[in-house]
């Protein structure tokens, strides 16, 4: 099968999305399907074989994001000459909607991938315009594009909800989760190195991995550590990542007076992630942002309790007590009380853990995608 995967984010930039359509891309490949990429160009573009890119323009508002917004006939040239089988779309921006006017006019199958909650993000368009009036225009076009295609894919049952919820009458939805590697991320990786770099051989490290932006909700985990250092005097958060609210998270742990406790320790190269993982004791997240939060499950996958917010997707994958700890939402008590629970749990809640996210594993993830496409493919032939 022959996929052509369009997305508005792509390397050298690092999110979600693109770690998603990397670790999709490699699995496919390596059972023998062939995977095209499509994406707007950037100064510092990595040349790869199957990679076509796009004219595109910087975006002020969000650092690393490029627009590809002028028109192009290249692509239909492209996927003619590749005799691509479906169009797999990563977004609803510019290269997702090439993606959409590519399948219309070459009658190929359309499938999206729902990675983000667009509506949410209103805050990075340069309008100034009442944020309900962006949101309800944000939910316009979402569903006319989400009718648009043939089906629609998404991480976790939480968004599944959501989606049938403010859109119904779509052509099809499917849970077909991205997975993750278990090899590279496990238990028995050592991560002694990391806390004797950074001199913390002797704290309680809680790690944050993701990048930084207003809409991870970093500010509650600042607001809970105040709680946590009353019990756990030696606990430090690790935050790992980089991101346009980097300074701005800097910035308000000096004002908060926590800037001793937290250690921003920027992008970290991809060979290096499993060693962070492994040198902490519990792993936080506060975003109410995540469709899936595959670093939940790289955590996980390392053997870490979690504490997570009791918000969309995150619930999904962290059961309360069982393999993690939840959170109200607004509640820094409640979310230090879950992060405490961490570093005190047993080895159940640890074994639990590595349990969940051998569930998700590269291959079960990647063979769900594959049911996805052919039966989407033999939906759209008998059309």
């Amino acid at each position: 099968m022959k996929i052509g995967m369009f997305t508005d984010t792509y390397l050298p930039t690092v999110d979600g999305v693109v770690n998603s359509i990397l670790r999709t891309k490699k699995e496919l490949n390596e059972l023998g399907h062939e995977v095209f990429t499509f994406a707007p160009d950037h100064p510092k573009k990595i040349e790869e074989k199957n990679t076509f890119y796009f004219r595109a323009k910087g975006y002020r508002a969000y650092p690393g994001y490029r627009m590809a917004f002028l028109p192009s006939r290249k692509k239909n040239i492209l996927i003619k000459k590749a005799d691509i089988d479906i169009l797999h779309a990563h977004g609803i921006a510019f290269m997702g909607l090439k993606a959409m006017f590519s399948a219309k006019e070459l009658e190929k199958p359309l499938i999206l991938t729902f990675h983000t909650m667009v509506t949410e993000a209103t805050h990075y368009i340069p309008i100034h315009l009442k944020t309900d009036f962006l949101v309800k225009m944000g939910k316009i076009y979402l569903c006319q594009f989400l009718r648009r295609c043939d089906c629609i894919i998404v991480p976790t049952k939480a968004i599944l909800d959501d989606l049938e919820n403010f859109c119904p009458n779509m052509k099809r939805i499917r849970v077909a989760p991205t997975g993750i590697d278990n090899s590279r991320f496990n238990p028995d990786i050592d991560g002694s190195g990391i806390r004797q770099e950074l001199g913390l051989e002797e704290n309680e490290i809680i790690l944050h991995v993701g990048r930084l932006a207003r809409e991870k909700n970093l500010e509650l985990l600042f607001n809970a550590f105040p709680y946590v250092k009353k019990k756990k005097q030696r606990a430090k958060l690790l935050v790992v990542g980089d991101g346009p609210a980097k300074e701005y998270y800097m910035e308000l742990a000096v004002k908060m007076n926590i800037s001793e406790d937290v250690i921003f320790c920027g992008f970290v190269p991809d060979d290096k992630l499993p060693q962070y993982y492994a040198c902490s004791d519990a792993f936080a997240i506060a975003s109410k942002f995540e469709t899936q939060g595959l670093v939940i499950l790289e955590a996980m996958a390392c053997g870490k309790p979690v504490a997570g917010i009791n918000y969309r997707a995150v619930p999904d994958l962290i059961k309360d007590k069982k393999n993690g700890f939840l959170f109200d939402e607004d509640d820094p008590t409640n979310c230090a009380n879950a992060v405490i629970e961490c570093l005190e749990c047993n080895r159940d809640i640890k074994r639990n853990a590595r349990k969940t996210a051998e569930l998700y594993s590269m291959e079960t993830c990647t063979k769900k995608l594959i049911d996805v496409y052919e039966e989407t493919l033999n939906s759209h032939k008998s059309r």
